[in-house]
Parts: structure tokens; sequence; C-alpha cells
């Protein structure tokens, strides 16, 4: 069997793409994985299924590098509708059905290969907060740690600690180091699915950015990751968030086929 797919990233985040409006790819935890290994397949930190639905323009299916099903993730959404505008499917907006619920999304600039995509997330949960971390769902779990200097930090050894706590059993949790600088956050992610830290996160940078809004105020925030830029922005009443917007750039890499 061949598989056609088309690689994306998002500041970084990358993802393997595939139009499964025929329902044909089979949901294999071994193909999916081996798909996404970087030494033996593509290489990706999660994969992305397009398919049909009646209430939407589309519906995403995400899936962990290693193979498990995941509710959401922000870049990956935003590389979706990229994709999605590429197969001629929306225009310069959609609504999409994922997981977590419907997502608004608009392509903001294209150029080339690269767009500028603005995402709308779910309203999130937030389940703890004191003044040094905050543990939240944004439309999957994340766990915030506010530090000093993010470039201290070992994130995979620290991140990888406290996504196996068994406070976060058994869905386990996504870790991000957070630096409040001066007009911007930096924030590093370990990502639970992947057992690694990644370039950027979506849904991270979405935790961070309430996070920080909880503890020092803010509705809007530039967001630096090792993978590139982003920008969060919401609106604020006491302890709940609503309008939630994610924005930044996608860009397509390569595209081919895959053999199993």
């Amino acid at each position: 069997m061949h598989i056609p797919f088309i690689k994306y990233q998002g500041t970084g985040n990358d993802f393997i793409l595939v139009d499964d409006r025929s329902r044909i790819f089979p949901d294999d935890v071994t193909l999916i994985s081996h798909m996404c290994n970087r030494h033996f397949g593509i290489g990706a930190d999660g994969l992305l299924l397009l398919r049909n639905s009646d209430s939407s323009d589309f519906e995403m299916v995400y899936f962990n590098a290693d193979g498990s099903p995941a509710t959401f993730c922000g870049n990956g959404g935003r590389c979706i509708v990229a994709f999605a505008q590429s197969l001629e499917l929306i225009g310069y907006s959609t609504s999409f059905i994922a997981a977590d619920g419907m997502h608004m999304a608009q392509i903001l600039e294209e150029q080339g290969a690269s767009s500028e995509v603005s995402l709308k997330m779910k309203d999130p949960e937030i389940y703890e907060f004191n003044d040094d971390s905050c543990f939240l769902n944004t439309g999957t779990f994340h766990f915030v740690k506010f530090v000093d200097d993010v470039s201290q930090i070992d994130v995979h050894e620290e991140g990888k600690r406290i996504r196996n706590l068994p406070k976060f059993e058994p869905a386990g949790t996504n870790v991000n180091f957070v630096q409040i600088c001066e007009g911007y956050l930096k924030v590093r992610t370990y990502e639970k699915g992947v057992e690694a830290e990644t370039l950027s996160c979506g849904t991270g940078v979405t935790a961070s950015a309430i996070a920080a809004s909880l503890k020092s105020g803010g509705t809007d925030f530039q967001i630096q990751t090792p993978g590139g830029n982003l920008k969060v922005t919401f609106r604020r009443d006491g302890t709940r968030f609503s309008e939630i917007t994610l924005q930044g750039n996608v860009s397509r890499v390569f595209e081919g086929q895959f053999s199993f």
C-alpha cells in the first residue's frame, strides 16, 4: 500500500498530513509510529488525518509520534488549515471539528509555501494555579512551570520527571517551562507522546500565556519558542478566558508517498 502525504511545520513543530477523505488510512499504532520515526520513517512530531465532516468543513484526527491518539494540537491545527486550503476545500476562513470540539481559523497571509494562520482555541479548564506553576487543559493537559532562565533547564530530564508524576496519571501531562521577559515570554515544552522536547507546541504556548496572565496580567502575548515566534491573545474575566487565538506561520516542507 502507498500512502500519499505532505509534511508541514509550524514554528518547528512538524507533522505528516494525510488526505483521508476516502477513509482508507489504517489507524495502526505501529504504522503511525514508524511513519513518524526520524530514523526509519518520514520523521515528525505527529500525524494528522483530514477527513470529511457533516458538521464543518473537515475533521482533524491527530496522533502523537508514538502512534497514540490525542485530543488536539494547536500547531497541527494551523498546519491542517493550510493543507485544507491547498486541497481547495476551503478559502481563507474555515471551521473544523477535532476531538476537543469545533475550531475556527483564518489564513491571514500567503507567501509561497508559507502561510500566516490564526486559530481559535477552546476555552481552558484550569485545575490548579499558584505563583510557581499552573495545571490546565487547553485542548490537552499542560503543566506550566515558571523559571528564571529557560536556557538553564534540562527540559528532557525535568520534563520527563514531571510528566510521569503520579498526580498526573493516567493521562500524563505536557510540561512547559516559561520565562517571563519584558514584553514577551520564552517557552520550552516537553511533549508526552513525543517523549522529548519539541521546538514548539501550540496548546503549550496557549497554556503558558494563560498561566502568565494569571501570574502577572495581560491578554496579548508574544511568545518565543526554539522553533520561532507565536502570538496568543484572549479575553479575560477574572479566571475565565475566552476568544483565545493562536497565531503564527506554517509552511509546506515536502510531499511524497510512504510504502508499507
